[in-house]
């Protein structure tokens, strides 16, 4: 997958290009579905796939304070964007000045002109240009004027809810990890180093890695069972986040039990994948307690990990 990050040195010149555009945070199942439009009609049509995109997100820039907290990294997006099959990914530096554009100058000037476009799906809720004055419509209007073919993906839903980026935020920050992976249509991850922590857990025999994360969107404080993956090998483990209360330590920690590990993982990196919720934070009276749960923890997440399918590809 080819990635261009400059669009105003981009002179190539790409074969019958059949895109889609947005922010796509989150990849879910939604934008998985308008990916497959894109990357099936191009195939048919002998041309390229194109996702074209933004950094940073436009709300990061027009309204800082109502911006979201994403759900992926940059490059983990590009990753799931290449594993859906995209062949160019387009990511404009959004800035003021490119959001004052009218939805017909990006339509003629970008669509057209520059890129020649030749087919553009988009989702239900699109909208373009400046203020997002330009709707579904009015991007086929555009379409019918340049000569390029437009049309809309519908909503994908899962149990009758529909898979959005919003959706999927709330349910990470309230701890549903398990919910949100059904529309993701994989388990939510983060990326990160492993750093050098309190290594208390050395001492209470749970061993922990200490997450360092890029990541905006952290699941809520509490115990989860998770997945991780480092030096191309998958784990098993327990993932506690929070402020560690028996204790009083601060800040916001984020430490993962790995089973039947025994190496050195400080300075790795690690992409851990929460399968399930198994409980909150809470203070324990005394160290004992919490040692006795942490038992009750991991025997829980075995147990879990042991008989539920793991979904997508962070299984």
């Amino acid at each position: 997958m080819k990635i261009i990050r400059d669009l105003k040195s981009l002179t190539e010149k790409f074969q019958n290009p059949v895109l889609t555009l947005g922010n796509f945070d989150g990849v879910h199942l939604g934008h998985q579905a308008l990916f497959r439009k894109i990357v099936s009609r191009a195939r048919k049509i002998h041309g390229t796939s194109i996702v074209f995109t933004f950094e940073p997100h436009p709300l990061k820039v027009l309204a800082p304070d109502r911006a979201p907290k994403l759900l992926n990294t940059f490059p983990s997006k590009m990753n799931l964007f290449a594993d859906a099959g995209i062949d160019v990914v387009i990511c404009a530096e959004f800035t003021r000045a490119f959001s004052e554009q009218s939805p017909e100058d990006f339509a003629q000037k970008i669509l057209h002109e520059q890129l020649g476009v030749k087919e553009v799906y988009v989702g239900y809720d699109y909208a373009f240009g400046k203020r997002r004055e330009g709707g579904i419509e009015a991007l086929k209007k555009a379409g019918e004027t340049c000569g390029f073919f437009v049309s809309m993906v519908d909503a994908v839903r899962v149990n009758g809810v529909v898979a959005s980026s919003s959706a999927v935020r709330d349910l990470i920050a309230s701890g549903k990890v398990r919910e949100a992976s059904e529309l993701l249509g994989r388990n939510y991850t983060i990326e990160g180093t492993v750093v050098h922590g309190s290594h208390r857990g050395h001492t209470l025999g749970f061993p922990t890695a200490n997450l360092n994360t890029q990541n905006e969107l952290i699941p809520a404080y509490g115990v989860y069972a998770v997945t991780a993956q480092v030096d191309a090998c998958r784990y098993q483990g327990v993932a506690s986040i929070g402020v560690r209360p028996t204790f009083e330590l601060g800040p916001v920690s984020i430490e993962i039990f790995l089973f039947d590990f025994d190496g050195d993982l400080y300075g790795k990196q690690m992409e851990v994948a929460f399968v399930q919720y198994l409980r909150k934070e809470k203070k324990f009276p005394d160290v004992q307690s919490l040692v006795l749960q942490m038992q009750k923890d991991v025997h829980e997440a075995k147990i879990l990990l042991h008989h539920l399918p793991i979904a997508g590809k962070n299984a």
